[in-house]
Parts: C-alpha cells; sequence; structure tokens
C-alpha cells in the first residue's frame, strides 16, 4: 500500500507541476458553469412566466437543474478522461524510464494502482470545481442533496472504469496523442452503444446497449443506486486494470 500512495502522490506531483491538471481544471470550471449558468436561467425565466400565467406547475430543482448537469459533467468526462490517460504510461515509453519500472522491485499492481488512483483523483478534482457551482443552488434554494451525492458516485464510478480502459490503452503506445485519440474513440463507442435500442430489440442490440455507459447511468442520475449498475462499472474498472497488468507484464519480460 505503501508503494501505491507512493507512486500516487508522484503522478499527481507531475500533473500539478506542468500546465496540465491547471489547463483541465480552468477548462472544465468554464464549460460546466455555462452550463450551469444556461441551466439556471432556463429555470429562471420559466418560473417567471408560469406566475406571470398563473400556472401552478411544479418547479423541481433537482430534476430541471441538477440532472441535466450530471448527464452534462458525463459528457464532459469523454472529453477530459483521454487527456487525463494518456501520458500514464505512453511518457514513460517515450522518455525511457518504463524499462526503469519494469525492472523495478515494485510490483506491477502496485504501479498500475498507483497511477490509476492519481489519475481518479485529479478527475475528483474536476468534479469538485463543479460541485462549487451546486452550493449556489443549496444557498439560494432547498434542492434533495441525496440524488446529487449518489450522482456524483455514478460519475466517480463511470471515470473510474473509463480511466481504467485509457490507461490500458496508454501501456500500448508511446505516443501520447495516439493513446488519447484511441481512448477517446473507445469512451466515445462505450457512449453511442446506447442509441442502437431506439431502433432495435434483437439480442446483439440488448447486449451493445448494455455495455454503453449511459445505460448504468441513467439511474445514477436519477438518485437511485441498482446494484447491476454498480457491478457493470466494477467490473469495467477490474477489466481494465486486469488488462493493464498483462500489457506490463509483458513490457517486464521484454524489458
Amino acid at each position: 500500500m505503501r508503494n501505491i500512495w507512493i507512486i500516487c502522490r508522484k503522478e499527481l506531483k507531475s500533473y500539478f507541476s506542468s500546465p496540465i491538471a491547471y489547463l483541465l481544471l480552468t477548462m472544465f470550471a468554464l464549460i460546466f458553469g455555462f452550463f450551469f449558468w444556461n441551466a439556471v436561467g432556463f429555470f429562471v425565466v420559466e418560473g417567471a412566466e408560469m406566475q406571470m400565467t398563473g400556472q401552478m406547475g411544479t418547479m423541481n430543482i433537482n430534476d430541471q437543474i441538477i440532472r441535466p448537469l450530471l448527464d452534462n459533467a458525463s459528457v464532459l468526462g469523454l472529453f477530459f478522461i483521454p487527456m487525463i490517460t494518456m501520458r500514464l504510461f505512453a511518457e514513460e515509453k517515450r522518455t525511457g524510464t518504463i524499462e526503469l519500472l519494469a525492472t523495478s522491485p515494485v510490483r506491477d499492481i502496485e504501479i498500475i494502482l498507483g497511477k490509476w488512483f492519481a489519475a481518479l483523483a485529479l478527475y475528483a478534482c474536476l468534479l469538485l470545481c463543479s460541485a462549487l457551482n451546486f452550493a449556489f443552488l443549496f444557498r439560494y434554494g432547498n434542492p434533495d442533496w441525496k440524488p446529487l451525492a449518489i450522482g456524483y458516485l455514478g460519475l466517480l464510478l463511470q471515470a473510474g472504469g473509463l480511466l481504467a480502459l485509457g490507461t490500458f490503452i496508454s501501456t500500448l503506445t508511446r505516443n501520447q496523442i495516439i493513446a488519447g485519440a484511441a481512448t477517446f474513440g473507445l469512451c466515445l463507442m462505450l457512449w453511442v452503444f446506447a442509441w442502437v435500442s431506439g431502433y432495435d430489440s434483437a439480442t446483439w442490440a440488448t447486449v451493445l446497449a448494455y455495455l454503453s455507459v449511459v445505460t448504468h447511468f441513467n439511474f445514477f442520475g436519477e438518485g437511485v443506486i441498482h446494484s447491476k449498475d454498480a457491478v457493470f462499472y466494477l467490473t469495467v474498472i477490474f477489466l481494465g486494470l486486469f488488462f493493464t497488468a498483462r500489457s506490463m507484464e509483458s513490457l517486464r519480460w521484454r524489458s
């Protein structure tokens, strides 16, 4: 466990000692802030129009602001996750330090978990930026915090799976651009798999829809935890890290 923490701390330091982390944090904060500003603006305008017309509709902050924004945060992950994972092992290969890692007394699983936890911690920092926006809702409104907390849990589980897959892809090349592009392509495919269920109910379509990360986030976004959705994300995390370990093992044999 000590080695995992040392590697995780080293990776986080490398993120924040370069412009990478600050650029990602700034971009995520600005984009999500724009989404938040628009969502609140539409909510306020709709409420004012209902008052002027005398309508007695029900305005719900969780359904009309928080849930759509969590979906938007999930979409943003498709673009930010590849930028987080593309350097994890590709940079080590490019600089030649991968041989030192492969021949060091530190176990492969400790290296992998250390780097993965660092990537997950950086993504959690991005989500923290979005949480600052929601603080205004609790200051001036009365939303239910439980669906928001469950939604963030879903975002972390979803990101954990995609980060694990991106970590594996990063072990396959020394080029960060290729690693990032391949990770984005895989994340996008796992996102759009859900579309096939809209026009086909055959077995293959059902299987593809089940493999979509969107399908398993829907209930988290509604504030409901289903064990099958949590198990799916944990399985993706396990498979991503397992394939990474096999790739690292091959690198160790070649070193």
